[in-house]
C-alpha cells in the first residue's frame, strides 16, 4: 500500500488561503512580495501577515511553506536576510533555489526545500543538497515518472515533490530569458510578462535547393501564428494516474496556481484529496477519474496533457487554445451587506447581475474562502420575488460569510 502522499495547495492570498485549509489540503505554499516565482503578479502576503497565517493553519493542522525561491543578486542577502529572520518562527520550511540563501537559511537553523527551479534531475544532485541540508526537493518537471520512482528510492528519507497539477512554463523548470531580453524583467525573479503566450508575426521563407545544397529561389510570407500554438504549454492535470504517482514514492503533491483563483484552489485541492483517498481505500476507479476531470475542466485551465511524466518530448505538450477552457464562469453579483448568524441569512445588495431562484452562487472572502450553494428561495422584507433586481437588495439563507464578501453567479459558459 502506498503511503499517503501531502496536498500541497497554492496561497496567493487570504482567500485562497483559507479556501485551501477548508477544502483538506495538507500544506500551503505562498510569497511575501518579492523573492520568489510569482513577485510580479500582485498575489502575495505582507510580513505582517505571517503570524495570522500561522494561526489558521496550525488550527487546522496544516504545514506553511514560504517561497523564497528567485535567484538573490549581489547586494541583496541584507533584505532576505531580514526576511528569513522575521518569518522563521511562522513557516515549516522554505523554498529556495540560490545557494547563497541557502547559506543564509542555514546561518539560522531553517528547514527548507528545493525549488523546482534548481532543476534537480538525478539521485546524485538530489544526495548532494541533501548533504547540505536540504530535506525536500521538487524535482525538475523534465523528469519522467521512472526516473522519479527510481530517484525517491535512492535518496530517502530526503523527500520528492513534484507537481501535479496546473500551468507549465515552456522552459519547465522556469530557466527562461525571454521576458527579460523582451521586457527587462526576469522569469527568474518572478517577473515573467509571459510572452510565450503571446502572438507573434511569423516571417516564413520558402528555399528552394538546385539539388546541391544551393538556394536558387527563395519566397517570403508572413502570417499570424497564435502563440498558443507555439510556445505557450499545455496544463499539467495527473488526476487519471494518481495511484502511479503514489506508487513511485512521491512525498508531496504540489499544485501549480499562487495567481490563480479560490475556486480554482478549492476545486483542485479537493479533487486530489479525493483521488488520494480513493487510492488508500481502493476505490479509485476510470469512472472516479472521469468525474474528477470534469470538476476541474470547470475551473481555469488551458488544454490538459500528462506533462513529461510519460516520457521527453511527450505528445501534444502545446495547446491550440488560447484563453482558458474552463466549463463554468462567474458573474460578479454583489456583495454581502449583513449576515445574521443565528438565522443564517445573508443579506446581499445586487450591484452588476440579476440572481433568479436556482442559481448556483459562491460567496468568496478572505476569512470565509469559497462556499458555493444553490439559491432555494429570496426575501425582501415581506416579498417573496422570484427575481433579485439590479440596484436592490435581497436576504436568502447562506453558509456562513461576512460583511464585504464578494457575490458570484456560477454560470456554464457557452461554447
Amino acid at each position: 500500500m502506498p503511503l499517503r502522499p501531502e496536498i500541497l495547495a497554492p496561497a496567493g492570498d487570504f482567500t485562497c488561503l483559507q479556501t485551501a485549509l477548508d477544502a483538506g489540503a495538507d500544506a500551503v505554499y505562498f510569497g511575501l512580495g518579492t523573492f520568489n516565482m510569482r513577485a510580479r503578479s500582485g498575489i502575495n502576503f505582507r510580513r505582517e501577515d505571517l503570524p495570522e497565517i500561522a494561526r489558521r493553519c496550525r488550527e487546522k493542522g496544516v504545514k506553511r511553506y514560504l517561497a523564497l525561491n528567485a535567484i538573490m543578486f549581489e547586494g541583496e542577502a541584507e533584505e532576505i536576510e531580514k526576511t528569513i529572520i522575521g518569518a522563521k518562527d511562522h513557516v515549516d520550511a522554505f523554498i529556495v533555489s540560490d545557494w547563497g540563501v541557502i547559506g543564509l537559511l542555514k546561518k539560522h537553523g531553517c528547514q527548507f526545500h528545493i525549488s523546482t527551479q534548481m532543476s534537480l534531475s538525478n539521485s546524485a544532485a538530489v544526495s548532494f543538497a541533501a548533504s547540505q541540508g536540504a530535506t525536500r526537493v521538487v524535482l525538475a518537471r523534465e523528469c519522467t515518472l521512472a526516473e522519479v520512482k527510481m530517484i525517491a528510492a535512492k535518496v530517502a528519507p530526503v523527500e520528492i515533490e513534484c507537481f501535479v497539477h496546473g500551468a507549465q512554463c515552456v522552459a519547465l523548470s522556469g530557466r527562461c530569458l525571454m521576458s527579460h531580453d523582451a521586457f527587462g524583467k526576469s522569469a527568474c525573479r518572478g517577473e515573467c510578462h509571459q510572452p510565450c503566450r503571446r502572438k507573434f508575426l511569423v516571417k516564413a521563407v520558402d528555399l528552394y535547393s538546385d539539388g546541391e545544397g544551393n538556394p536558387v529561389h527563395e519566397s517570403d510570407t508572413a502570417f499570424i501564428v497564435g502563440a498558443h500554438t507555439v510556445l505557450s504549454a499545455k496544463d499539467l492535470c495527473s488526476i487519471g494516474f494518481v495511484d502511479a504517482l503514489m506508487k513511485a514514492g512521491i512525498a508531496s503533491f504540489k499544485i501549480e496556481g499562487r495567481a490563480r483563483n479560490a475556486e480554482y484552489v478549492k476545486t483542485s485541492v479537493r479533487c486530489y484529496r479525493k483521488a488520494v483517498d480513493a487510492v488508500l481505500s481502493g476505490e479509485y476507479t476510470p469512472e472516479l477519474v472521469r468525474e474528477l476531470e470534469t470538476e476541474l475542466e470547470k475551473v481555469f485551465h488551458r488544454e490538459f496533457s500528462k506533462g513529461l511524466f510519460y516520457g521527453r518530448p511527450g505528445d501534444g505538450q502545446f495547446t491550440d487554445s488560447e484563453n482558458s477552457l474552463a466549463t463554468r464562469v462567474k458573474r460578479h453579483v454583489g456583495v454581502v451587506i449583513d449576515y445574521f448568524a443565528k438565522a443564517g441569512i445573508a443579506q446581499v445588495k445586487i450591484q452588476d447581475r440579476e440572481i433568479r431562484v436556482g442559481d448556483t452562487l459562491q460567496i468568496q472572502g478572505p476569512t470565509t474562502g469559497v462556499q458555493e450553494f444553490t439559491l432555494k428561495e429570496m426575501r425582501r422584507d415581506s416579498e417573496v420575488p422570484v427575481v433579485g433586481a439590479r440596484g436592490s437588495w435581497v436576504t436568502f439563507v447562506a453558509p456562513r460569510c461576512r460583511v464585504g464578501d464578494k457575490v458570484f453567479c456560477m454560470e456554464k459558459k457557452l461554447t
